[in-house]
């Protein structure tokens, strides 16, 4: 009977799924659910998953299957493969550091990181602990110009060069699968509770001995007696700003003169602003699934947007990569690079450092793979040919 692996050696483990299994039977359940689940019904967390699997892939005969190249071109700056880490929230709650733990695998691998402005470690601790980090950092707009002001010259401050704007999560998304694990805000159930107590290893390795972490790049910005987990998703609650407009964007293109990208686009319409605007590039993105249930799956979305954005700005796309086949088939339809979410989360659930790297490389390996099976040498050989359209179930 198929199975996956349920031991501890990591070489043993040969997919995103097998590593996500194990992220699962690791984490007490409220925590899986925050990562795993999306909003509502889950359809749009369904459709960047579908999506990938309703295009094949067009192999040519006869190339001989020398190494591939894997490189690409992103911003100025050549990465060995066409992927990042992207900007994920609180995931201390998954392993203690483990933004650190992110950027160290990334940064090992010549890859960029997102740090997001919700992440548990600060700007300036992460450059600290991971010297030579490429680091692209996150943002959400803040209702107090105050705030926004002293984030961006921390940004900089820190190095950073590529600051990424979300616009997709003014509010939040009904994450009601996420809501019943709690009897009331930030209360875990009973059930919960109990099952908490059923997982000692991730107790000691996130709970012990401070409880869980606040977020560290909000943690400036409060009274001394709010610097907890409370304090800082009250904050952050209250500080988004749910009237981001195109004037707004305009504002911070002004105000930041380094790489602009846009996070949460899925319309083409969208695209010739953020070209107007002057911006250096867009993410393909519905957050995950996590916001607007029944929009868009990325991959879906990417079809109308390419031609707008090709020549005039770098795309890059989120949501649903779990194979380096997905990794060939996004960059196929037109995007330069992609970024990773729960891929490198379940490997950072796992073991750290150690997990996200073995989630990066099997990503790496599999993308190879895939180019030799198809005879592609070449990543800038990948086009609209490489690829054709299944009949979705």
């Amino acid at each position: 009977m198929r199975r996956f692996y349920t031991g501890s050696d990591l070489n043993r483990v040969h997919s995103i799924a097998e590593l996500a299994d194990m992220a699962r039977r690791r984490l007490p359940y409220f925590a899986w659910e925050y990562l795993s689940g999306g909003a509502e019904a889950e359809l749009t967390l369904k459709d960047n998953l579908a999506a990938f699997s309703a295009y094949g892939l067009h192999a040519r005969a006869m190339v001989p299957c020398h190494a591939p190249d894997t490189s690409r071109v992103l911003l100025g700056r050549v990465l060995p493969m066409p992927m990042l880490i992207g900007p994920t929230g609180y995931n201390g709650l998954l392993y203690r550091d483990a933004d650190i733990h992110l950027a160290r695998a990334a940064t090992a691998r010549g890859l960029p990181f997102t740090l997001s402005t919700a992440s548990n470690t600060s700007l300036e601790d992460l450059v600290t602990a991971v010297p030579g980090v490429d680091l692209w950092f996150q943002l959400y707009a803040m209702r107090d110009p105050q705030v926004q002001k002293d984030l961006l010259q921390r940004t900089a401050g820190a190095g950073c060069r590529t600051l990424v704007l979300t616009c997709d999560a003014m509010v939040l998304g009904n994450r009601e699968w996420d809501r019943r694990n709690f009897a009331r805000p930030r209360q875990l159930t009973w059930r919960n509770k109990f099952d908490v107590v059923r997982h000692p290893r991730w107790l000691k390795q996130v709970l012990w001995p401070s409880g869980l972490p606040g977020m560290g790049n909000l943690e400036p910005y409060l009274p001394p007696s709010e610097r907890n987990p409370l304090g800082s998703m009250a904050f952050i609650g209250q500080q988004m700003d749910t009237f981001l407009d195109w004037d707004m964007l305009a504002r911070l293109r002004d105000q930041w003169g380094e790489r602009l990208l846009l996070k949460g686009v899925l319309h083409p319409a969208d695209v010739e602003r953020v070209i107007a605007l002057g911006l250096d590039g867009v993410v393909v993105s519905n957050h995950g699934g996590r916001q607007l249930d029944g929009s868009l799956g990325s991959l879906d979305a990417l079809a109308a947007i390419a031609p707008q954005a090709k020549g005039k700005l770098s795309l890059l796309l989120d949501g649903g990569i779990r194979r380096g086949s997905d990794i060939v088939k996004a960059l196929a339809l037109g995007v330069d690079a992609v970024l990773l979410g729960r891929s490198a989360l379940y490997g950072v659930a796992v073991a750290g450092e150690t997990g996200v790297g073995r989630a990066l490389d099997v990503l790496t390996d599999e993308l190879a793979l895939t180019m030799n099976l198809m005879g592609c040498t070449h990543l800038n050989h990948l086009d609209r040919d490489s690829v054709f359209q299944r009949r979705r179930t």
